[in-house]
């Protein structure tokens, strides 16, 4: 596979192994809300992913993510700490601007240690997905071909972002950015989209077959194939045959069981040249496959998102490029269940977090947020944005959801009574939630949206999160002296994912005796406290009577000790099956080796 080279690539190619591991320190005043599972995070994303790993990793359902387009405009800064010359130079260059000649490069070296940790914390079934505009797509393109590999790419879906045309020095107005989506499968399958109305009048049934309404589906290919270049015959006893350079879609016995089922349309008279096949509507899935062209309607725009974060922030803007909750709604929508993990490591003005509060209130869903940002504002804007959305915010107006849009065409008019109906009903299932319902036609199109009158503040969407920022890195300097002792959730959640691959589930350690839960190897356990003066005590190390408690919890798999010392003989825990990995020296060769 062709792989994409880039000045600095081969000091960053495995620098995600390499950062240190720091953990999440809780902000209780910060935080907000009843459900504490949901994160915010303010630091350097690079460190947060690893911090994340020992609980998260192989768990997140949607990786969505809006980095720096490197337009040579946002002033962005490389910060990474690589032990490298060429980039520790980088860093006297700082914010990266359109004067830099090596922005490609200092852009790619930023993105791929992060991509590498978000690849390792996606489930296995598990997407990703990223807004890009023409700047880097195809260089950001070529990277997720060679981490996710190219039989994992999904789609690029061309996103109109712009409801109305700008001005362009090329003379041609760019309304769009992509949005790139990779699976860590190959066995990705998008959810469907519910069939519209418009859709289902393209079925008609004009032979009154008892199996309902049909789509008449072609039955040549544009190629010449031998084996499928054959005569039929029609109703009325004339042999056809495909146009030439052209043959049948279908082998002789297919095209004998078609017609024998009478799923070959010849035609109202029965003499037609070219036959079609019948696609009956009964028998066709129940939804339609998502498309890659999203205008704005379907997901909104940048317009929209302003006014979003205005309507917010009591009519001011205080961030230039937020993307709209419904173009992050769409994706959870193709990607994930009810229930998804869903991760932004880019989080910018909280988009995310919103559209997920939002997507749960709007069908009933239990799905979960990780945010991460950088900047200073991540108190003020991502999680303030987060707070105000769950708690309501001052607001006087009309808030308005759209319901329904829908194209109007002339057979769907002669069905008035149907879209009346239809309208009767979103207004019964949305009884209580909107002052009223209201349906207006423009432009040729039907839209249904729900009104609601708000004079002081907005009704909450409800939920919560816990507010962190990243505790001292792990060193093994600071551990030897006292100077930096993590708690034990957080030392014992990365030391179990470095000696098993997994992430730690919380709900099984029991601090009080030191267990950490299993993995398919191992019960792992760890002796220690946060206390410089018990990890030099004799009570610190592994025993005998420690290691035959330990021995008898649990027989079916081996026990994996983490201590500062033992006082046993080797020989012995080989018989209760239990093995010792000191402290720190375990922490030296985790890090080093």
């Amino acid at each position: 596979m062709p792989e994409l080279h880039f000045k600095g690539k081969e000091f960053v190619y495995n620098h995600h192994l390499t950062v240190p591991f720091r953990p999440l320190v809780p902000d209780a005043k910060k935080s907000c809300g009843d459900d504490p599972e949901n994160l915010i995070i303010q630091g350097d994303n690079l460190h947060a992913l690893k911090s994340l790993l020992p609980r998260y990793a192989g768990k997140v359902d949607l990786v969505f993510i809006d980095p720096p387009y490197n337009t040579g405009n946002e002033g962005w800064a490389y910060n990474d700490n690589v032990n490298s010359p060429l980039i520790k130079d980088w860093l006297s260059g700082n914010p990266v601007n359109g004067e830099d000649m090596l922005r490609h490069d200092k852009w790619l070296c930023m993105m791929w240690p992060r991509l590498k940790l978000l690849h390792e914390l996606l489930s296995d079934d598990g997407t990703i997905a990223l807004t890009i505009d023409n700047n880097e797509d195809h260089r950001l393109r070529a990277v997720l071909d060679e981490i996710f590999g190219e039989k994992r790419f999904i789609a690029n879906i061309v996103w109109q972002s712009k409801d109305t045309p700008g001005n362009n020095s090329s003379g041609m107005a760019e309304t769009h950015n992509h949005v790139l989506i990779y699976s860590k499968s190959e066995t990705f399958q998008g959810a469907l989209l519910e069939r519209s109305e418009e859709q289902v009048e393209t079925y008609t049934n004009p032979d009154k077959d008892r199996r309902g309404p049909w789509l008449a589906a072609p039955l040549t290919r544009a190629e010449h194939r031998d084996r499928d270049y054959y005569a039929l015959s029609n109703k009325v006893g004339k042999d056809v045959f495909p146009p030439k350079g052209s043959s049948w879609r279908r082998p002789p016995d297919k095209m004998k069981w078609l017609a024998k089922e009478d799923r070959i349309w010849w035609g109202v008279k029965g003499d037609a040249e070219f036959p079609m096949e019948k696609k009956f509507l009964s028998e066709a899935k129940s939804g339609v496959v998502n498309q890659t062209w999203w205008p704005y309607e379907f997901a909104g725009s940048t317009r929209n998102a302003g006014a979003e974060l205005k309507a917010i922030f009591d009519g001011a803007r205080p961030f230039d490029t937020p993307k709209p909750t419904k173009l992050i709604q769409r994706l959870m929508e193709l990607t994930t269940e009810v229930d998804a993990l869903i991760l932004d490591s880019f989080a910018g003005s909280g988009t995310t977090a919103h559209a997920v509060l939002a997507q749960n209130a709007k069908d009933g869903g239990n799905r979960k947020f990780i945010l991460v940002e950088c900047e200073n504002y991540a108190d003020t804007l991502t999680a303030e944005r987060v707070r105000r959305v769950i708690n309501g915010y001052k607001y006087t107006g009309t808030q308005r959801e759209e319901l329904l849009r829908q194209k109007l065409t002339f057979s769907q008019l002669k069905k008035a009574n149907q879209l009346l109906d239809q309208v009767a009903l979103i207004e019964q299932q949305n009884e209580g939630r909107f002052d009223k319902v209201k349906a207006t036609v423009k432009d040729g199109e039907l839209v249904v949206s729900g009104e609601k009158a708000v004079a002081k503040k907005t009704d909450g969407l409800g939920g919560g999160f816990t507010y962190c920022t990243l505790g001292d890195k792990l060193e093994l300097d600071d551990l030897l002296t006292g100077k930096s002792l993590p708690s034990f959730a957080a030392f014992g959640g990365y030391l179990f994912h470095t000696a098993t691959g997994q992430p730690l589930d919380p709900a099984k350690v029991r601090e009080a005796d030191g267990y950490l839960g299993e993995s398919a190897q191992y019960h792992v356990w760890l002796v220690y406290r946060p206390d410089l003066d018990f990890l030099k005590s004799r009570e610190a190390a592994l025993t005998l009577s420690l290691a035959e408690t330990i021995a008898a919890t649990a027989s079916d798999k081996p026990h994996l000790v983490f201590a500062p010392a033992r006082f046993v003989p080797q020989k012995k825990l080989l018989e209760l099956g239990v093995e010792h990995a000191p402290l720190p020296y375990a922490l030296y060769r985790i890090e080093k080796g």
